[in-house]
C-alpha cells in the first residue's frame, strides 16, 4: 500500500496530522541549525575572548564579542562588559539579567513541541474510534462474507493506521523535542561555567583598580 493510499485509508483526522508533521519539521529544520551554529562557534570564540581579557586586552576583547553577537554567550558577556566602571555586584547583575533574557531564545518552541506531542496520539486514538464507528455501522450479522465485509475492513484500517500516525508523529517529535532539552540544560550550564570565569576575572582587575571598561569613541 503506498502513501497516498495509506493516508486515505487513515480518515480525515490524517489532515491535522499532516499539518503537525510539517509543522514539527519546519520548527525542527530551525532549531538544528540554531544549535549547530551555537556547537560550533561559541565555546571556541568564548575561550578566546576569556583568554584576551586575561592578557588585559579589554577593546580587543569587545570587539571580539561584536563580531559574534549572533552566540548568546557574547550577548551575555557583553551586556557586561559594556557597562562603564561597573562594582562587581553591578557586573555579576548584568550577566544575569542577559543570561534570563536569553531563555526565551534557546527554549523557543518547546511549547509547540509539547502540544504537538500531546494532541498527535490524541488524534490517532480519535481516528481509532471513528474507524470502529465506520466498522460497526456496516457490520451485519447476516451478511457474513457478504457485500458490507468491504465497509468493516475500511473501518478497521482506518482505525489502524490512524493510531499508528498519530504515534509517528508524536514519537517523531519528542525525541527531537527531548534532545533540544538537553541542549539547552547544557547551555545554562555552560552559562553558568563561563559567566563564572568572566566574573572571576573581573573581581580581581577590580580590586587591582584597574580600567575595566572600553574607552568610549
Amino acid at each position: 500500500m503506498g502513501l497516498q493510499n495509506l493516508f486515505a485509508a487513515g480518515g480525515v483526522v490524517m489532515w491535522p496530522l499532516l499539518g503537525f508533521s510539517v509543522l514539527a519539521i519546519a520548527l525542527i529544520a530551525e532549531r538544528v541549525k540554531f544549535w549547530l551554529k551555537v556547537s560550533n562557534r561559541q565555546q571556541r570564540v568564548v575561550r578566546e575572548v576569556l583568554n584576551l581579557y586575561r592578557l588585559e586586552n579589554v577593546v580587543g576583547a569587545i570587539e571580539k564579542l561584536k563580531k559574534n553577537i549572533d552566540l548568546p554567550l557574547a550577548r551575555i558577556f557583553l551586556s557586561a562588559l559594556e557597562l562603564e566602571e561597573p562594582t562587581p555586584e553591578e557586573f555579576r547583575l548584568a550577566l544575569e539579567s542577559e543570561a534570563q533574557a536569553e531563555i526565551p531564545l534557546l527554549k523557543r518552541f518547546q511549547n509547540i513541541f509539547d502540544t504537538i506531542i500531546g494532541l498527535a496520539p490524541l488524534l490517532g486514538l480519535l481516528g481509532t474510534v471513528l474507524g470502529l464507528i465506520n466498522s460497526f455501522a456496516s457490520l451485519d450479522i447476516g451478511d457474513v462474507g457478504g457485500t458490507k465485509t468491504a465497509g468493516v475492513t475500511a473501518g478497521i484500517s482506518e482505525a489502524l493506521v490512524s493510531t499508528a500516525a498519530g504515534l509517528i508523529v508524536a514519537i517523531f517529535t519528542l525525541f527531537f523535542a527531548n534532545t533540544f532539552r538537553g541542549l539547552y540544560s547544557r547551555q545554562m550550564a555552560l552559562f553558568q561555567e563561563y559567566g563564572g570565569q568572566l566574573e572571576l576575572l573581573y573581581r580581581r582587575r577590580y580590586e587591582r583598580g584597574e580600567r575595566t571598561y572600553a574607552p568610549t569613541r
